[in-house]
């Protein structure tokens, strides 16, 4: 390692951040760029501890120490190389991961890790910035083609790495743009789209084609796929919401947390929403329901369209904020967790369940029932007499997936499915030959780091079983 005591010498330092009175007139991102010094003192803390936890706790086992050491030696193209040899987005994961890979660092036991997630980034916006991302043009190609169906982050990693091995694949996607969740699902002041289109571009030269507003299962057949396409690739996400069945739940103003956010992104995007579809916190009191990623998505979105009051819940009980002793380094912490939107306003409540929505004259709601509920014996049990109502003119419902839609596609092409509701696949490879699947359509709802990993060893599966003997082919010389 360049710096031995670098570790020792220097404070971990954080990503700087946008005033909160700033950033929520816009829709950029809420971070600042990391400043060039900093970048390589951060980088510099990566200390030689002999076993690297970061590489267990990072899902697509990233050559962290590695890249490190390259920034803090002011070697970009090696310390790019190094990422992409594991990340195909590592702008993407430097920005929405919530970092497992920090908080397995070794320096995690003393609470303060080696910056991995930010160095990460600054890596890659450097390469990017200074032309260090280019197209890589598989020399032969295979002439075997390949249908992804999904553009998120499985989809697109998987895509990749097929192309650069030589195959023709399509991806298919079902809304008017490429990204899945990272288009719609992720607001633009945690991650801008340009860097999708960036992507898009460099995928598009290495012989990636890119369909939009293609229904898989609908305005295309399994069995039609099957005929055109040597391999299959299932990305379609983990698109089943977690629905709240309680007495009201069809007034107005109830919604599923994605409706809201794919509205906002496709705003950002230019996009004209009807009044009469349009879902706006503006001057309303919010309450989300859910204390995960997506709520605190949901929480930030009503605080840049002016909610008058945004009230965040939660049915677990409120974490530590502190590692418990069954919780020891190098496991992920089970600890209270506050993102950005936190900072920038509204309460949060825990131990609280839903009972039931009220409405107004016009069948609107007007506030929310719930009550308060203790954990005894794995189940929630209700406090008694701790019912109470929150005042609301919107909800949002931000409580996780339940699986994959099966109708259709998964239907027609007769992927077995687990207990839990995802495509069951082992190794990418599923039941069906010639078909595969990787992402939330297989794990569940995950990170996107998970995806990405997921995306690239299905890519490998599919590799394998179109170049066995018995199918391989001569391959075609490009040029």
């Amino acid at each position: 390692m360049g710096k031995v005591r670098g570790f020792l010498e220097i404070q971990r330092v954080d990503i700087k951040k946008r005033p909160v009175s700033e950033r929520l007139n816009d829709w950029q991102e809420f971070e600042l760029p990391i400043p060039d010094p900093e970048l390589k003192d951060q980088a510099a803390r990566c200390m030689d501890c002999g076993i690297p936890f970061c590489h267990d706790g990072c899902p697509l086992g990233n050559l962290i120490p590695d890249w490190n050491d390259h920034m803090y030696r002011e070697r970009l193209p090696e310390a790019i190389a190094s990422l992409h040899a594991t990340n195909n987005f590592p702008e993407v994961t430097g920005r929405v991961c919530p970092a497992p890979c920090e908080a397995a660092c070794v320096l995690n036991i003393e609470g303060t890790p080696v910056t991995i997630k930010n160095v990460e980034r600054g890596v890659a916006d450097r390469a990017f910035e200074r032309g260090l991302v280019a197209p890589v043009v598989p020399k032969h190609r295979t002439g075997k083609k390949v249908a992804v169906i999904g553009s998120g982050p499985a989809g697109l990693a998987a895509a990749q790495q097929l192309a650069r091995k030589g195959h023709d694949v399509t991806v298919f996607e079902r809304d008017d743009r490429i990204g899945g969740l990272l288009r719609y699902g992720i607001p633009d002041f945690k991650m801008e789209k340009h860097l999708i289109d960036r992507r898009m571009e460099q995928m598009q030269a290495e012989g990636v084609t890119f369909r939009t507003g293609v229904h898989c299962g609908v305005d295309i057949t399994g069995d039609a796929l099957r005929e055109m396409y040597e391999a299959v690739v299932l990305c379609g996400g983990a698109r089943r919401p977690r629905d709240l069945p309680v007495p009201g739940r069809e007034l107005k103003g109830v919604h599923f947390a994605m409706e809201f956010l794919e509205q906002q992104n496709k705003r950002v995007a230019g996009d004209v929403i009807p009044d009469s579809e349009a879902i706006l916190a503006t001057g309303k009191r919010v309450v989300v329901i859910g204390g995960g990623d997506t709520g605190s998505d949901c929480l930030g979105t009503s605080h840049r369209h002016r909610a008058a009051h945004v009230t965040q819940l939660e049915l677990l009980p409120r974490p530590p904020e502190q590692r418990s002793v069954t919780n020891p380094w190098p496991a992920w912490p089970l600890v209270l967790r506050s993102s950005s939107s936190h900072e920038e306003g509204g309460e949060r409540d825990w131990s609280v369940s839903t009972t039931a929505f009220l409405g107004d004259e016009r069948g609107h709601v007007r506030a929310l029932k719930a009550t308060r509920v203790s954990l005894e014996g794995g189940k929630f049990v209700p406090v008694p007499g701790s019912e109470f109502e929150i005042p609301c003119e919107l909800v949002l419902l931000a409580m996780g997936f339940v699986g994959s839609e099966r109708e259709g596609l998964l239907e027609q092409l007769g992927v077995a499915m687990d207990a839990r509701g995802n495509v069951k696949a082992q190794g990418g490879c599923t039941n069906v030959e010639g078909v595969f699947a990787a992402g939330d359509m297989s794990r569940g709802q995950s990170l996107v780091v998970w995806a990405i990993a997921e995306g690239r060893r299905a890519a490998e599966a599919v590799d394998v079983y179109l170049m066995q003997p018995a199918k391989r082919r001569l391959a075609i010389a490009v040029g």
